[in-house]
Order: structure tokens, then C-alpha cells, then sequence
């Protein structure tokens, strides 16, 4: 069996995929690419450039006109990556409260989208690459060899919400927490939806390091698959 070069896990939130994935490229020695920080280093440029998010000829352009990369580490100081603008190291700027703030509403427009859809398949295309997202499989890499939709129950998935704010020390109700991931389901629908040849991982039970194991397993070494019901 031929190793996969480039690999897609989509699916919806808290399901999982960051987690599947940074393990995953780090079994693999391949780049972990979590698409959602090129937003974020568009929101950072148009904070920078003084650009109202809300403007989508101007952050229109601006796509356009940045380039923007995504690295392996090129420090040692707990990051899964490097994120670069004009080649400018921006990895811990675009995880500033402002960015976070204003992301969402530069994401929104589709022509922006599309801008950062080109630069996501540029990076995708070198190779040995593990990306996450929402629609990698389907829009960002149809192409790709291995297509994951990581998928939960909407209760394991707000138990797993749960269990991270508290490590925050933020407590919200359990029955909060799923409201708003059902909510966020609804909005994702149209985008968050397996491509028609992906592999549906139901994850339930299954611990992070389980699931890579299957992976591996499964589309790796060629093995097959323990009897998991996925």
C-alpha cells in the first residue's frame, strides 16, 4: 500500500480533528496544517492595515495580496507549526484576543474564501501533509489520498467541550455547551459534509492515540483494521 501523501480530516466541531490530526502528522513526520490559521492570519493583517472586517472589497485585496505559509516548527517553543505572512513569523500574533475577536467576520466572504482556498491547495500539494478542516476533503484537497471524516455524537462531543473549558477553568452547563454545538452544526451543514469517498471514523469511546493507531493501522502499514464497529 502506497503511504498517503496528502491527507484530509474534515468533520464537525469537537469532534476531534486537531487532536487526530497534530498526532497523526507527528507519527507520520508530516506538516500539521489546520487551514483556520490562515484566517486568522488575514484578520491580523487587516487589524495591522486598519481594515474594517466588514469590508470585503478591502479584505478582498488584501487576500490577495498577502502571502501567506504554513511551515513545519521552526522553533522550539511548543508550536505545531509556523505561520508565515510576507515571510514574517506570525505564530503566536494570530492567537492574539484582537484576532480571535474579528476572524470569524473576515472568514465569511466567499472571495476571500477562495483566495485562501488557492494558498491552502499550494501547501497542499507539496505533500506529506496532514490538514484539518471543515471542507478539506471536499473543496480544499477533493484530490487528496486519504480523506478522514471524524465524526462524534453530539453528547460525547459536549462532554469533550466540557472537559476542556474546565481545564481553562471556565464551568458552563453541559446542556449550554451542546445548544451551541448543534447550533454550530446547523450553520456548518452546508460545508461540513463527507466527501463521497472519505472514511467515516465514528469516534465514540475511542481515546486520540486509539484512533491514530487505527489509522495507521488501517491506510498506513496496510494492516487491517480491528473488528471496531468504524
Amino acid at each position: 500500500m502506497r503511504v498517503p501523501q496528502t491527507i484530509a480530516i474534515d468533520g464537525p466541531s469537537a469532534a476531534g480533528k486537531s487532536t487526530l490530526g497534530a498526532l497523526l502528522a507527528n507519527a507520520l513526520g508530516y506538516l500539521y496544517f489546520d487551514t483556520g490559521v490562515m484566517y486568522r492570519a488575514l484578520a491580523l493583517a487587516a487589524l495591522r492595515a486598519g481594515i474594517d472586517p466588514d469590508d470585503e472589497p478591502a479584505l478582498t485585496e488584501l487576500a490577495h495580496r498577502l502571502a501567506i505559509d504554513v511551515i513545519p516548527p521552526t522553533v522550539a517553543d511548543g508550536r505545531q507549526y509556523t505561520v508565515l505572512i510576507d515571510g514574517e513569523d506570525v505564530t503566536w500574533a494570530i492567537r492574539e484576543p484582537e484576532v480571535e475577536r474579528i476572524v470569524s467576520r473576515a472568514a465569511r466572504f466567499p472571495a476571500v474564501r477562495r483566495e485562501m482556498v488557492r494558498q491552502q491547495q499550494i501547501i497542499g500539494r507539496r505533500g506529506r501533509v496532514v490538514m484539518v478542516g471543515r471542507d478539506i476533503g471536499t473543496v480544499v484537497m477533493p484530490d487528496a489520498d486519504l480523506k478522514i471524516y471524524l465524526q462524534a455524537s453530539l453528547a460525547e462531543r459536549a462532554r469533550r467541550r466540557l472537559a476542556d473549558l474546565r481545564r481553562r477553568n471556565i464551568e458552563l452547563p453541559l446542556e449550554q455547551i451542546a445548544a451551541a454545538l448543534a447550533e454550530r452544526d446547523a450553520l456548518d451543514a452546508h460545508v461540513s459534509q463527507p466527501a463521497a469517498d472519505a472514511i467515516v471514523l465514528v469516534n465514540d469511546g475511542l481515546s486520540p492515540d486509539e484512533e491514530v493507531a487505527w489509522v495507521l493501522r488501517q491506510f498506513v502499514h496496510g494492516e487491517q483494521a480491528l473488528e471496531s464497529g468504524h
